[in-house]
């Protein structure tokens, strides 16, 4: 009887260590390669026919290692070094140790692994990332110009008008011929930043939009377009959690505590998780806070009782349970479900400024059959990304 083998690689961004045991644990095969899957596939060969997994650490670089692998014929799990630790009386430690250590775990069958996301949607998934980075870098070029022009002069010069200024009028506001270059130049980039933050989502809408996902999160109070296509491609298969408690945590929206009897002990890791889509549910809690009558009463109820950031983050997680349940059964918002009860007073504004009736419904959804959400953004405008993020928080 032929024995089935498990095979670990430690990746680096130069090199990588091959590691392959038996079901006894006995060490079969060790090597270090270079990061050329010419070579690892030329090492594996011998040992293809018997190999069962191949565990792969989930360093920055991993996609041509995984892919190359699948492409291959191979079947490959992606370990989660977050969830990984090895014994702390350990001597000494090195690669070899540690892709050993990957297929001694893959080999009890105790490996924690993590998501390998499609290739075809993690490439526009990157995509979207960059988008947020450029904005990131836009923000950052208003705000250098607004504090410039603070010093120079004395006066505030509003976030609106340094959108709406050409880069030869922003010249005329300074004297010295050094700060009328830092202006211009500021401008042209926040243009060209423009044309590419457009351009990216443009690419990405024309991907996206027919997902039903994307569609049904549209009706998601808080939710527009930008931060719909983060959870969409930042989730893309919401079945792969079990429910919405785990999609809810990986979101990191729920608390990271740690008790005994009672009493708190201490802090877990309380950044496990997505970060993206963290910063999405935190800003559609924000806007349905203020445009979503019920969800106004939740935020309400809650700040009542501890603080406005604390409430923040529970109205976060009440719209993440709420998004995997709508993705998961392709269902749209349903405010009754989400709020039982709470809309039975009066309070809150739609999108639109108009004010919400008994039942938190809000007109502008009645009159458009429930495509809109109540915060929703208007026609022609993008939700608010994470330039309106940045820029508030100074």
């Amino acid at each position: 009887m032929t024995t089935k083998l498990m095979a670990g690689i430690d990746l680096h961004s130069n090199n990588l260590f091959c590691a392959i045991v038996d079901m006894e644990g006995k060490r079969v095969f060790e090597k270090k390669l270079p990061c050329d899957l010419k070579s690892v596939v030329a090492a594996l060969k011998p040992f293809k026919k018997r190999l069962e997994k191949i565990a792969v650490e989930s360093t920055y670089n991993w996609y041509w290692l995984v892919d190359g692998l699948q492409d291959h014929g191979y079947p490959v799990v992606l370990a989660n070094p977050a969830a990984m630790q090895q014994y702390d009386g350990l001597k000494q430690a090195d690669d070899k140790s540690d892709a050993f250590f990957l297929a001694e775990m893959l080999r009890l069958n105790i490996l924690p692994t993590g998501y390998i996301c499609d290739r075809q949607w993690r490439s526009v998934r990157d995509l979207l990332r960059r988008r947020m980075g450029l904005v990131q870098k836009r923000t950052s070029l208003i705000l250098s110009l607004k504090s410039l022009h603070t010093r120079a002069t004395g006066q505030d010069l509003g976030t609106g008008r340094i959108k709406t200024l050409e880069p030869a009028a922003a010249e005329e506001l300074f004297k010295h011929p050094a700060d009328r270059l830092i202006a211009r130049l500021d401008l042209q980039l926040v243009e060209q930043l423009d044309r590419s933050i457009a351009e990216i989502e443009t690419t990405i809408l024309a991907e996206v939009k027919a997902f039903p996902e994307y569609r049904v999160l549209q009706t998601m109070p808080g939710v527009g377009r930008i931060l719909g296509l983060t959870i969409t491609l930042e989730t893309v298969d919401p079945k792969r959690f079990a429910g919405p408690g785990e999609y809810a945590s990986y979101c990191r929206c729920v608390d990271s505590r740690r008790l005994s009897n009672g009493k708190k002990k201490g802090e877990n890791n309380g950044k496990c998780g997505n970060k993206y889509l963290a910063w999405a549910f935190v800003e559609a809690a924000n806007f349905a806070q203020r445009h979503d009558g019920a969800c106004r009463q939740f935020y309400d109820r809650k700040k009542a009782q501890v603080n406005g950031i604390v409430a923040t983050k529970a109205l976060a997680c009440k719209l993440a349970k709420a998004a995997w349940h709508m993705m998961s059964r392709n269902t749209p918002y349903d405010g009754q479900r989400m709020f039982p009860g709470e809309g039975r007073r009066d309070g809150g504004l739609d999108a639109a400024g108009a004010p919400l009736g008994r039942a938190g419904a809000s007109p502008l959804r009645v009159a458009t059959g429930g495509q809109a959400s109540a915060g929703s953004p208007a026609p022609g405008r993008r939700s608010p990304g994470p330039a309106q993020n940045t820029a508030r928080r100074g």
